[in-house]
């Protein structure tokens, strides 16, 4: 997994019936990209360090600016 800053974050429940969990990734901590990321998590902007788990989760790139 490989995310920039600016990147959302998107985590999948793992129980039928509960929502995604979505951020945005503020800092990169590991190298070339890897976790662990800096999230500020919706909707209440707390930040926290994340750690993927393999399949857990999705990193949809940020728009380019043009």
């Amino acid at each position: 997994m490989e995310a920039r800053v600016g990147d959302k974050i998107v985590v999948h429940s793992t129980h039928q019936g509960e929502p995604e969990r979505t951020g945005r990734v503020v800092e990169v901590r590991g190298q070339g990209g890897g976790p662990p990321y800096v999230v500020q998590w919706d909707p209440d902007g707390h930040t926290g360090v994340f750690h993927p788990a393999a399949g857990s989760c999705a990193v949809v790139p940020e728009p380019a600016n043009g």
